[in-house]
């Protein structure tokens, strides 16, 4: 196995823990007997955990490496994800999610940044391979909880299997990764917060305007197939399936668009072809169209934070742990907020007008994309610099 598959067996293995959780909320409430209410305030512990951990990930990835993050924090996380079988309550289960949602922000930074040094060492393109590994492990877990669910199986059980099964695999495939030359840089401390630079800020607001897309079909799509459609539940279920195997799809072949083209280029393109999306989800007369708006949309963002995530490395601050950390914030932000913006407008003004909102924001992906290549050039002329 080369270096570039064992770091997307890495991306691909990591969510499935995670996905193999999503089927049993139903489970979990009623066996807590959880109002919906009070099931979507336990929710809240796992993007609460992710957001306050990014806030120092970028330090504590920046002194101990990507590869010594990974070795670390894969076991931590695949143990914080038996905690929320193990809830006796709401409160409980909220700390067990923000514990999911701690191990979790920093265990993908590292590998993240370990994909990026593979790219910069190497010279080969492998992030939107890697992401797009990554959604098809989410997408693999789901089906294991399904099944796991549908078959009446103990789920917690079926949780320890899932962990021990991943870290069999991973350690290997992480140890057998180059060691990086030099002592792990300690954080610098004393000198107070600063605002990111410009170019890593119009990166991160590049990528915002597209994450929100994900979080807002994710948990709308399906309302809006039967809302406006009249879709049974079968058939609005189909609408995030078809978003997210293209989204994955398209991941998979982003490497080689970014080897015809430059990074802002494509994501300008990319997010025309989101923007097509949302048309022809706003025009659509009946589902099957809907279905191929949603999938059109799901393409159009499929891209937007493995560039980020490559161009934030590349841009100026004080690492690229510490970059990735502050892109990974701002595109969690923007996965929150979609789904909140959008409830609010659909009660106001129907579902298909709300979706609207989020022209405007791939919009600003469009204007912001060529930041995306700014960023790269500022890591390239760099390297000229020290070549010379």
């Amino acid at each position: 196995m080369t270096e570039a598959q064992r770091i997307c067996l890495i991306f691909y293995l990591q969510p499935i823990a995670l996905g193999a959780w999503l089927p049993h909320i139903p489970g979990v409430q009623t066996a807590l007997d959880l109002s919906n209410s009070a099931l979507a305030l336990a929710l809240i512990g796992l993007p609460a955990g992710t957001l306050t951990t990014l806030l120092v990930a970028g330090k504590l990835a920046t002194w101990l490496g990507a590869r010594r993050i990974t070795l670390m924090f894969y076991p931590l996380f695949l143990l914080a994800m038996l905690l929320p079988f193990l809830a006796p309550s709401e409160w409980w289960l909220m700390g067990a999610l923000a514990l999911v949602g701690c191990s979790m922000s920093v265990l993908e930074l590292g590998f993240n940044v370990l994909a990026d040094e593979y790219e910069t060492r190497t010279r080969h393109k492998i992030m939107s391979r890697a992401h797009g590994c990554w959604s098809f492990g989410l997408l693999s877990g789901t089906l294991i909880g399904a099944a796991v669910a549908g078959l009446g199986l103990e789920p917690l059980h079926a949780g320890i299997v899932i962990a021990l099964f991943v870290q069999t695999l991973v350690l290997p495939a992480t140890l057998r990764l180059p060691v990086p030359e030099g002592a792990p840089v300690k954080p610098e401390g004393g000198r107070g917060s600063s605002l990111p630079h410009p170019l890593l800020l119009g990166v991160c607001v590049f990528t915002f305007g597209t994450t929100l897309v994900e979080g807002a079909v994710a948990d709308w799509a399906a309302v809006y197939l039967r809302d406006v459609f009249a879709a049974h539940p079968g058939l609005a279920g189909l609408g995030i399936s078809i978003f997210s195997l293209c989204l994955a799809s398209t991941r998979l072949l982003g490497d080689r668009l970014r080897q015809v083209t430059n990074s802002g280029r494509l994501g300008q393109g990319l997010a025309l072809v989101g923007l097509t999306g949302l048309l022809l989800i706003w025009l659509a007369p009946s589902v099957p169209v809907a279905l191929a708006g949603l999938g059109i949309l799901g393409c159009g963002a499929a891209l937007a934070f493995p560039l980020g995530v490559t161009a934030a490395s590349a841009a100026p601050g004080s690492s690229p742990a510490a970059n990735v950390a502050v892109l990974s914030f701002v595109a969690l932000l923007g996965f929150l907020i979609g789904p909140l913006l959008i409830g609010p407008l659909a009660d106001a003004f129907g579902i298909r007008a709300a979706l609207m909102v989020l022209a405007p924001t791939v919009g600003l992906s469009l204007l912001l994309a060529p930041c995306l290549t700014r960023a790269e050039s500022f890591r390239s002329d760099i390297r000229d610099t020290a070549v010379s």
